[in-house]
């Protein structure tokens, strides 16, 4: 909504139903000549001035080429034989790394036998390339090529993933690393790793969970053993539930606990861990059993080094930490928060002694336990302080009930992404009140920009919001186009919990 003061309450619509795959690009031309109601003209990603803001990043003159096939194919997961869809024939996409400055041009071929596309999260892109349907783009059609270039502006842990409905909770996702080529952070090696959670094709398929999600809390008739729906999970951390949806798996880097990824290294080594949450409905503690990680960075920008027990990472986050080797087996545990299972992967320093195994490893971390949310930022990355030119009340809504989410009482409508769009102009300060109004928690994603929370706190592109809980956030308006917020729950989001920062003039 426009206006350089708190938004008022938008007016509830209903929810169609439909999907971004199935958004066309009228939805953007829709919005290419000034608003009726607001007489504002939207900067679409087809804007020149998207262009224009390119060529004004740095430039190294080196490319980083990639290509990604989306497809299926046959994996097993917990000892079970089943087909997904994942990058490149994986659980995992490819990790790509560059270096900033460099320009990224990654070809994709969709072998898939519906729509797809490609976001690059937490990166401040090109608007043209950030992957939304119907917002950014046109969805690459079932037997399409196309392709995907942009120039990297900061160096830190990102990721990629589908932004089409639920294909993300398959395997349509992979890591980004931009490396600093000046680096300070000394350390020995780099551990990428991606977490997720999983049941496609184990109790079933991400898009019928959803369905039945839809139906709400009226279980009558319903065998619940076989519901999809997590009933009874907490965590006093997260504020209250802790997630909607049983996972029967969980994986480090593609592997479930039973065969955990092994990491060589060496007694003294000080190993930089990337840790990414790629799951779609569960928070992951992560730390190591009686040891200390120092925690250094958080969605790829540097914290005030802190060390923890262990952190806690909601969907979409990432951290980095530093772990010092010390014994010849580490075990590095992910444990999903208030839900039952668990993940590890095992550093090998060598050495005499049996590896341990996982039912030998602890069922919780305790002691100083944090996340990315309440971290400092490093001085060297605090925005400069001025009042905010613009400010935005983003009230969290919906509830188990009848399985319905959103933002001010509106549930995104992709066939109208700008209908409740929150208007911002270029160049100006803009704050971010998040209101958490439900008994559910979100990590709450914004595209194309970093924020920083108040009081000096972490530069991020997610936070967690628990319940009744506001966190607020400032950004600079740097980067125009058209920019999806939403809730980074699968669930959450698929079910109605997205907007739009929408740039006009």
């Amino acid at each position: 909504m426009e206006g350089t003061l708190v938004n008022n309450s938008l007016t509830r619509r209903t929810f169609l139903g439909a999907t971004l795959a199935t958004a066309t690009t009228a939805a953007l031309a829709a919005c290419a000549t000034p608003s009726p109601s607001r007489g504002v003209t939207r900067i679409l990603a087809t804007d020149p001035m998207v262009g224009r803001f390119e060529d004004r990043r740095t430039a190294s003159g080196r490319i980083t080429t990639q290509q990604l096939t989306a497809g299926a194919f046959d994996t097993t997961v917990s000892g079970m034989a089943l087909a997904t869809w994942g990058y490149n024939n994986a659980l995992n996409g490819p990790v790509i790394r560059a270096r900033t400055g460099d320009l990224l041009d990654v070809a994709v071929t969709n072998n898939l036998n519906e729509a797809t596309s490609i976001h690059w999260h937490g990166l401040a892109l090109r608007n043209n390339a950030d992957g939304v349907p119907g917002v950014t783009q046109k969805a690459i059609a079932a037997g399409a090529d196309s392709s995907y270039k942009f120039r990297l502006t900061h160096p830190g842990t990102y990721w990629y993933h589908s932004h089409v409905d639920m294909q993300r909770e398959r395997a349509l996702s992979g890591a980004l690393v931009i490396e600093d080529p000046n680096e300070a952070l000394s350390y020995d090696q780099e551990w990428v790793i991606v977490l997720d959670d999983w049941l496609d094709g184990i109790s079933g398929r991400p898009e019928g969970v959803l369905a039945r999600l839809a139906g709400g809390m009226d279980m009558s008739g319903m065998n619940m053993s076989e519901s999809p729906m997590l009933m009874g999970s907490s965590s006093a951390y997260l504020g209250g539930d802790a997630g909607d949806v049983r996972m029967p798996a969980h994986l480090f880097n593609g592997k479930t606990a039973t065969e955990p990824e092994i990491f060589p290294s060496k007694p003294g080594n000080r190993i930089r861990l990337r840790i990414i949450n790629a799951s779609g409905d569960t928070a992951y503690r992560v730390g190591v059993p009686g040891r200390k990680i120092a925690l250094t960075h958080a969605d790829g920008f540097p914290v005030k080094h802190v060390d923890v027990d262990a952190v806690v990472l909601g969907m979409g986050e990432r951290i980095d930490a530093i772990l010092t080797v010390t014994d010849a087996f580490t075990p590095l545990m992910a444990l999903p928060e208030g839900k039952d299972g668990s993940a590890w992967g095992l550093i090998n320093a060598g050495g005499a002694g049996a590896a341990p195994q996982a039912s030998s490893l602890p069922s919780s971390l305790d002691g100083v336990v944090t996340d990315g949310g309440r971290l400092k930022a490093d001085e060297s990355v605090i925005l400069n302080a001025q009042s905010p030119d613009r400010i935005h009340t983003m009230r969290l809504t919906g509830s188990m009930d009848n399985y319905s989410w959103g933002i001010n009482g509106n549930m995104f409508n992709p066939d109208r992404p700008f209908a409740d769009a929150f208007d911002i102009a270029v160049n100006e300060r803009v704050q971010v009140k998040i209101i958490n109004d439900t008994s559910m928690w979100h990590p709450m994603h914004l595209h194309g920009h970093s924020f920083q929370i108040s009081g000096n706190g972490a530069r991020k592109d997610t936070v967690i919001v628990r319940p009744k809980e506001t966190v607020t956030f400032e950004f600079d308006a740097d980067n125009p186009g058209q920019w999806l917020t939403h809730c980074h729950n699968a669930y959450h989001a698929a079910k109605g919990m997205m907007g739009v920062f929408s740039y006009v003039r």
